[in-house]
Parts: C-alpha cells; structure tokens; sequence
C-alpha cells in the first residue's frame, strides 16, 4: 500500500489556481507599469515586510553589507558572477542581426532591439538565493552593455 504525504492538485484545481496567479501577477504588472515606485514600496512592504525609503543603496550601504560577509563567501560570489557574465556575453554575442535579399526586392530579416529598462524580483523571502540576482541582474547588465 503506498502512503502519500503530499498530493497535487486535480487537473481542474490546477487550472483555476494558475487562473488566479495569472491574473494576480497581470495586476501586479499594471499597478507598478501606472503607478511605478510607490507600487513597488506596496509590494515590497506586502510580500517582503520591507519598504525603506530608498530602495537604491548608498556606498556606505553597500560597504556595511560587504563587513557582515566573509571574504571567501565574497570570493565564490565574485566567481559565480564572472561565469553567468561570461555566458551571457557568449550569448549575446551570438545574437546577430540577419537582413537579406531573398530575391530581387524582397529583403527579410531581423534586428536585435535592447530594451530601454529592465526590472529584476529578486526573492528574499525565507530561503533567498544568491544565484537568482546573478542569473537576473548579471545576465540583464550584459545584455544591456
């Protein structure tokens, strides 16, 4: 006899809970795209528990986050970072525009087209993890140079 601890969802339950997340985080999306910060200070405070009055750090934030870390954490931080950066430089470099004349007067292609600005969630929540803002914001700041 097989004992379960845990089961998923009916295929109908499943259905209606991706519904509602859709349309939460499409709500989400709309406030922040009408509202811009002030929705992001909402939704920080409301997932996070944390809406400071600037949520871009000072250098002396900065550095006083760098004094709570060891240096051989600071170390593998550094080397993980140089591998999603060298990736991503490897893709993005792999990305060329196409334009061709197919025949005479049909020309056919495409063009790579950066983005004016990106945002990056970055989870802190009960178990952050360091690699979700290497794989977001390292891999966005390539992409963008």
């Amino acid at each position: 006899m097989i004992n379960y601890l845990k089961k998923g969802k009916q295929e109908g339950e499943k259905k209606e809970f991706l519904q509602q997340v859709k349309s939460t985080v499409e709500t989400i999306l709309e406030d922040i795209e009408s509202n811009g910060d002030s929705a992001v200070a909402k939704y920080s405070e409301k997932f996070d528990k944390w809406n400071p009055e600037s949520f871009r750090l000072s250098k002396d934030d900065i550095a006083k986050c760098y004094e709570q870390v060891e240096d051989s954490v600071i170390e593998d931080i550094k080397w993980a970072q140089t591998q999603v950066r060298n990736f991503a430089q490897i893709q993005r470099d792999s990305m060329k525009d196409v334009e061709v004349e197919t025949i005479p007067g049909v020309t056919l292609g495409h063009k790579h087209i950066p983005m004016e600005s990106v945002g990056c969630y970055v989870p802190g929540g009960k178990y952050p993890l360091v690699a979700s803002a290497h794989m977001s914001v390292v891999t966005a700041k390539v992409a963008w140079c």
